[in-house]
């Protein structure tokens, strides 16, 4: 068993000790940035264990195959080497893990679904030790044929990836290969394409991109006396992992304690398992703490990416814009597993529209199931796909009405009161007209930022950069508009709710929050704000953040623009009860001394009891004395409801988000090259919690959404093999590629949310990337109904 002592990396709690200007609405400084900064800030990677051993993955080099042989002999015999696993060696009857659909082999066994799935584990006492191993590791291969897109997912002889599947979409689908598909239909879509005036189609396509987080896949597993596991990792859900690993191990949830460490980024790619049960069986296996780390090209293999997509949009108008109908068909490509294609559907259909008023439609989404890589969560989910679709066609149709493309969107743009596909009525403001207005109306950058005085050209301003392929001979300027839709919360019925802790005690004289949720922190600022709230809630100045663990009840996943909304509610509530008691023990202890304690409104403010007035009470230290105040409980959001499987009507998402981007872009048309000027973003956020942090998440998702434009893509070939993983060939935007992001926030409050708060992280990520486009269209003439555009859809290459 492993030593008493902790590991070395592990979370500590965070001491924010701030001025008065700190609570909701202000930008104190994050308590983990200096850190990160400066390289201080322990990540999971850098966990480390007193006699710790190394964990290893050996991965199938196919796609789709047959294993008929394992011998794991040669690699046990290696010095150095501790154990080697196989499905075999599962301890439980439990083999299978999944978001949803546990349908996912904790080790592979009868066949491969997918290139880089894991066969066998290796633990050793060093790391190239492990590797050395698992590449001896012999394993005989029938390789199978793959199923790659629609086509050979659905024909009638189509290898089944699933057959044996009992999942509750199994039996609402056409074809065993389909993991679920909603349909839409409201009004008579074929009767309003009789009015239109102008209908114009278009077929699109969306690449797979990669959440490209800088921290690869890491967590170190320790095994304890009692016979469970302790498990430190980077992840974004920690109740959601523990409820897959718990039953793999055979180990009730209680014996498997998990911490979340250091997470560098995650964007989705950690929502999904990666190497959570494998470090945590290698460790029960050696009786040693065990640690593993992904490299580059092994991460690529190791989550979920965005799911690539095929669209096929039709839109009709009268002469004055007015739209009269829509259809589309989105088939989604969710790879060998389902993850969370079920839920990335839901959204697909139900936002597919986009943020206009259409009475008439006819929608179908689908995911399937293919032998691609496995894809599932990632900003945006779902709605990133559709947007590029829908503003490709919004401007296809001003262009066939003789229309300004801002103008034709502000006449259709849905506003408080509008009824979605779904019947759902938009019931919080929507100022979709006015986010486009005002990026439109924003001054346009300089012409020919290249140009200096007397000097040769600053090539870093031009397209191509410092590989100085032009000094602005052939270079086009286009300037093009996009905005976009997107849910915030988990929908379609799931319990959204999220777990606090609030205690308030003294401490050297002063009263002190401790805040204790199981938020996982992954770059989003999330412990900032909860300490903004405690602040604001109790009138302190000083928070302490508890490491976030499943000590405490879920805080469900940071994904979906949910966490200020859903956890920030939760610490809002319990610290109301908290500052309820306070005002209880004061009315008991010192009520007799003033008469304001029963008859007046009490508020904590700067560490005291005041009247609404402004008259002190007592001090929060006088009140709490030597005896702590705490409080513990759960906070849900409004209910939704499940989509019809037929009709696709429902009370589906809980809120909306708006953002709006105006792209300007220089083009070299002779070399198909862009350079993205500056992409200007207009984005209602309901109450900006710490305004600086939200403009970050705005420029952030925005530059997420220019690399989908123009560079990002994982390049799967006709066998279904990734061809490209690494950051060599895999390609995200730097500093160099980056524009002026300038940001323009709006708080228009959602009366149904804490603070009137509305999530800002995901949308900004949909409206970049057809903003963009729109802009080289612009400047080419090219259609571009693909993304990432490359130089040779521009030049014809």
């Amino acid at each position: 068993m492993a030593p008493a002592s902790g590991p070395t990396g592990a979370p500590a709690t965070l001491d924010q000790g701030v001025g008065t200007r700190a609570g909701v609405g202000d930008s104190p400084l994050r308590p983990d940035g200096t850190l990160k900064v400066t390289g201080e800030f322990a990540y999971s990677s850098d966990m480390w264990h007193e006699d710790m051993l190394w964990g290893c993955t050996l991965r199938s080099p196919h796609a789709h195959a047959e294993i008929v042989s394992l011998d794991v002999g040669e690699a046990l015999r290696q010095a150095g080497v501790h154990a080697v696993l196989t499905h075999d060696d599962l301890p439980a009857a439990v083999k299978n893990y999944g978001l949803e659909i546990p349908d996912t082999p904790v080790l592979a066994h009868g066949r491969v679904r997918h290139h880089g799935e894991p066969v066998a584990l290796v633990a050793a006492d060093h790391p190239e030790t492990a590797r050395r191993a698992a590449a001896k590791i012999k394993v005989g291969y029938r390789e199978l044929p793959v199923v790659h897109d629609e086509e050979s997912a659905t024909a009638p002889d189509a290898p089944l990836l699933h057959p044996d599947r009992e999942d509750h979409h199994a039996g609402h689908v056409p074809h065993p290969n389909i993991v679920h598909r909603q349909p839409i239909v409201r009004g008579d879509a074929a009767a309003a394409a009789g009015r239109a005036d102008v209908v114009v189609t278009g077929e699109y396509e969306v690449g797979m991109q990669d959440q490209a987080f800088l921290g690869p896949e890491s967590g170190l597993a320790v095994p304890a006396e009692d016979g469970g596991v302790d498990l430190y990792v980077a992840t974004q859900w920690l109740h959601s992992d523990l409820r897959q690993i718990a039953p793999v191990l055979g180990l009730p949830e209680e014996k498997v304690r998990m911490t979340l460490s250091g997470v560098g980024g995650a964007f989705g790619g950690r929502e999904d398992l990666s190497m959570q049960i494998h470090a945590c069986l290698l460790a029960l296996a050696t009786g040693k703490p065990v640690k593993i780390v992904y490299n580059r090209f092994e991460s690529f293999f190791g989550h979920v990416h965005r799911h690539p997509a095929r669209l096929r949009y039709e839109h009709g108008a009268t002469r004055d814009g007015k739209l009269t109908h829509m259809r589309c068909r989105i088939v989604l490509d969710g790879g060998a597993y389902a993850s969370a294609s079920p839920a990335v559907v839901g959204n697909a259909a139900s936002l597919s529209v986009g943020p206009y008023v259409v009475d008439d439609v006819e929608i179908e989404a689908l995911a399937l199931y293919t032998n691609n890589p496995p894809c599932g969560a990632m900003r945006g989910f779902g709605a990133v796909q559709a947007c590029f679709a829908y503003e490709a066609q919004m401007d296809k149709l001003a262009a066939e009405l003789g229309m300004d493309p801002v103008e034709l969107r502000q006449r259709n743009a849905m506003a408080q009161g509008a009824v979605l596909p779904t019947g759902q009525a938009v019931d919080s403001p929507a100022p979709v007209a006015e986010l486009l207005r005002r990026v439109k109306a924003r001054p346009m950058p300089p012409e020919a930022q290249w140009e200096t005085v007397g000097g040769a050209p600053d090539v870093r301003a031009l397209p191509g950069g410092l590989s100085n392929t032009t000094h602005g001979e052939g270079v086009v300027r286009g300037v093009g508009y996009a905005v976009g839709i997107k849910n915030v919360g988990f929908s379609e019925g799931f319990d959204d709710y999220s777990t606090a802790r609030v205690r308030l005690e003294v401490v050297g004289g002063e009263p002190v929050a401790l805040v204790h949720t199981a938020m996982a922190e992954v770059g989003q600022g999330g412990i900032t704000v909860h300490a903004q709230i405690a602040r604001t809630e109790l009138g302190v100045t000083q928070v302490t953040i508890q490491p976030a663990d499943t000590r405490v009840g879920s805080a469900g996943s940071t994904s979906a623009s949910r966490q200020t909304y859903v956890t920030g509610g939760a610490v809002q509530h319990v610290c109301a009860l908290v500052r309820e008691k306070v005002l209880e023990r004061g009315r008991e202890r010192l009520g007799i001394h003033h008469p304001a304690w029963a008859t007046a409104e009490l508020l904590l403010e700067g560490g005291k009891v005041v009247t609404d007035g402004g008259e002190v009470l007592a001090s929060l230290a006088d009140v709490l004395g030597e005896e702590p105040i705490e409080a513990e409980d759960e906070w849900r959001h409004r209910p939704t409801e499940a989509f019809d499987l037929r009709t696709g009507q429902g009370f589906g998402h809980v809120q909306y988000s708006f953002a709006a981007h105006r792209a300007v872009v220089e083009v070299d048309t002779e070399l198909g090259l862009v350079k993205v000027v500056e992409l200007a973003c207009a984005q209602d956020v309901g109450k900006a919690m710490n305004p600086q942090a939200v403009v970050g998440q705005i420029q952030g998702g925005t530059v997420q959404g220019l690399g989908l434009a123009v560079m990002e893509e994982i390049v799967v070939d006709p066998g279904a093999k990734v061809r490209n993983p690494s950051f060599t060939d895999y390609l995200i935007p730097t500093l160099l590629d980056t524009p002026t992001i300038p940001v323009d926030v709006l708080e228009l409050a959602d009366a149904h949310a804490p603070y009137g708060l509305r999530g800002a992280g995901e949308a900004p990520t949909l409206s970049s990337t057809p903003a963009v486009l729109a802009a080289v269209r612009a400047a080419t003439g090219r259609a571009l109904p693909r993304v990432p555009v490359r130089p040779e859809h521009i030049v014809d290459v």
